[in-house]
């Protein structure tokens, strides 16, 4: 079997949630994989990436705009593999009717929180989603929540879905030592203890009503340090901590890369992620594996991912998240019962374990192709 891949987010020099889950994806493949054959499509080849065996091979088809539905619809037409995996939500819309599709759903955001999307990228998001619902062979849905979803929202039969959970990747998240905390703190002028979130700064990470309940706490020499990049709809983030004048308490570091987001995650008090919608929350994984714990949301794929090993919050309440993060950092005994809850059930989530339940998928997919 042939299994042809959009592999074109690896190029991305800041990757976050979709460019990490396709590069630890296809990694995991390749460590796991040694008998099916796969071609890696690329618009340009990223740097620091090799795949070095046999059954792999790598296809660099440039093309400055409409890469997906332009110039990589045409070399699947000329050159179609057996099965097309794009670990995204969209898929070619001139192509073979042979060709088998499969397509990761990360999420409905854009349906469900509407409001909180730049346009035109909603629309294009929204069409894509809506597209690959009707007619992708099968779609990777990262959670029960977002198969929920998939199928109450826009009616995909069960049978279209599989649900294959994300990895977290242990070679980068890992609880780093003293010195490297020490290290990484200075780097970033941290001087106090702090509450660590990690994601992209936009509305639907609830990161305004974090701010406000982290103020509520009245906790004395500590900070909140947010970690991601700029998304859309941000103005009111950044104006928030000076609308309640905390200004001096609140660090935005931008984006950081993964040895020292670890370094940040094993130094912190916890992880303060109460999102209002996640179609998984790979955030959650990297602070366990680095031994820190998490307060997250009790709602959608937050309380799914969780589960026990986390402390749930309404995220719609502000004093419901303060009281959370009180409790997280006057109670060391409650921090370390969460660490090793979270340090056990880390243990389920692994990119080897995606990768075979996501061959899974490909050869049932092509052996539907042939009968």
């Amino acid at each position: 079997m042939v299994i042809g891949i959009d592999a074109s987010r690896l190029a991305r020099e800041d990757k976050t949630g979709t460019e990490n889950y396709s590069l630890n994806l296809i990694k995991a493949i390749a460590s796991v994989d040694k008998k099916n054959r796969y071609v890696l499509y690329f618009n340009q080849i990223p740097h620091f990436f090799e795949i070095s065996q046999p059954n792999f091979s790598t296809k660099a088809i440039s093309s400055p705009r409409f890469w997906t539905q332009g110039r990589l619809a045409f070399e699947l037409l000329i050159r179609p593999p057996d099965v097309l995996f794009v670990p995204a939500h969209t898929i070619p819309v001139v192509r073979r009717p042979s060709l088998k599709t499969i397509a990761t759903v990360h999420d409905l955001g854009a349906e469900f929180l509407a409001e909180y999307h730049k346009f035109p990228q909603k629309l294009y998001l929204t069409w894509s989603t809506e597209y690959v619902a009707r007619n992708a062979s099968h779609i990777i849905s990262i959670s029960k929540f977002t198969k929920k979803d998939l199928i109450k929202t826009l009616r995909v039969p069960s049978d279209r879905i599989s649900v294959v959970y994300e990895g977290v990747d242990k070679r980068a998240f890992y609880p780093r030592s003293k010195e490297d905390i020490s290290r990484a703190k200075a780097k970033y002028g941290l001087s106090k203890k702090y509450f660590l979130y990690v994601g992209t700064i936009q509305p639907r990470k609830n990161l305004v009503r974090l701010i406000e309940a982290f103020a509520k706490t009245k906790l004395k020499r500590i900070d909140l340090v947010l970690v991601g990049s700029r998304g859309w709809l941000e103005e009111e983030i950044y104006k928030a901590p000076e609308k309640i004048s905390i200004s001096d308490r609140i660090r935005f570091l931008g984006y950081v890369d993964n040895e020292d987001i670890a370094a940040l995650y094993s130094g912190a008090i916890g992880l303060a992620f109460p999102s209002l919608y996640e179609g998984f929350g790979l955030p959650i994984l990297e602070a366990w594996a680095c031994g820190c714990p998490v307060l997250t949301s009790k709602i959608g794929a937050m309380a799914e991912v969780s589960g026990v090993a986390a402390i749930q919050v309404d995220p719609l309440v502000v004093d419901e998240v303060s009281k959370g993060l009180k409790r997280l950092a006057t109670n060391k005994k409650l921090r370390e019962g969460l660490i090793k809850k979270g340090g056990e059930r880390v243990k389920e989530f692994t990119w080897e374990r995606c990768a075979q339940e996501t061959i899974k998928v490909f050869e049932k997919v092509y052996a539907q192709n042939v009968k």
